[in-house]
């Protein structure tokens, strides 16, 4: 089978799987792993989701816990990607071409680390009000509480966001522990990144879900409304992909596959109905 596959210049259905779960390809798996679960699992998902925000804004200990978790997730998975995908990262680089992402004219622009700090900025405001608020039940918690906080969270959004741009910065040594060289560190790396993804593709769905949009009433209002869900779905979907950006941003199939990943919402935000498989 696999001669005659070579023979008509078609790839056998494990030689795509294989392709597809490659080191140099896990953007592309991303992309189709958030397309898929945004079909069939975010219609189960995002109204659980939803009722633990409900219950953490009423002070349930559990529901508490699990926003704490998912909002120090945020902050910490992508640091964590980045120390761990580092060295393999630049392995890879330096079998290719000389290419730098972060001094690539148009495709550096995507890259500017002040664009993030941005992200982090808003990341760190969501979690200390709610630090300040819920976890410490304070109403008022006064100048000083506030601040020391929001100092804390700032300063951890600027490390954040150095470690995730470092790791686009060649290492000028090895590191001391041998780990970080292995394979299995990047795939936790991986893991870490897909984590991200999918935290940030369930609050995009839940923001979503609020009652921004009528039907679309004319052609010119659909094609507007698509560009600006467009825009909006790029621009979070962006900062947790920027690992894999940085190897695949030059193919063309690239910004096809982001768009893919994205479509079951925009669909849904556009058309004001469900795209999960089993909506009814």
């Amino acid at each position: 089978m696999s001669k005659e596959n070579n023979a008509t210049g078609t790839a056998s259905p494990g030689g795509i799987a294989a392709q597809l779960f490659s080191r140099n390809n896990r953007g592309l798996l991303l992309d189709i792993t958030v397309f898929l679960v945004n079909v069939f699992l975010m219609w189960a998902l995002t109204p659980l989701f939803l009722l633990v925000i409900k219950r953490a804004l009423a002070e349930e200990p559990l529901a508490l816990i699990i926003v704490f978790i998912m909002l120090t997730a945020v902050l910490v998975l992508p640091p964590a990607g980045a120390i761990l995908k580092r060295h393999s990262y630049h392995r890879r680089r330096q079998r290719k071409e000389n290419f730098d992402i972060i001094s690539d004219g148009a495709a550096g622009c995507f890259f500017n680390p002040i664009f993030y700090f941005c992200l982090q900025i808003v990341i760190v405001s969501a979690i200390n009000a709610f630090v300040v608020h819920y976890l410490l039940g304070l109403n008022d918690p006064g100048p000083e509480i506030f601040f020391t906080s929001l100092f804390i969270l700032l300063v951890l959004a600027i490390v954040n966001t150095v470690f995730v741009y470092r790791c686009f910065s060649p290492p000028k040594r090895e590191p001391k522990s041998l780990f970080l060289l292995s394979d299995n560190a990047e795939l936790l790396g991986d893991a870490c990144i897909f984590a991200n993804m999918l935290i940030y593709q369930l609050v995009w769905n839940l923001l979503t879900t609020a009652e921004m949009f009528g039907y679309v009433s004319s052609v010119s209002e659909f094609f507007g409304r698509l560009f600006f869900l467009s825009f909006i779905a790029f621009l979070i979907y962006f900062p947790p992909r920027i690992f894999y950006l940085a190897e695949d941003i030059n193919k063309a199939r690239t910004w096809f596959t982001m768009f893919l990943a994205n479509s079951p919402v925009i669909l849904r935000v556009l058309f004001g109905g469900d795209t999960g498989l089993f909506f009814g």
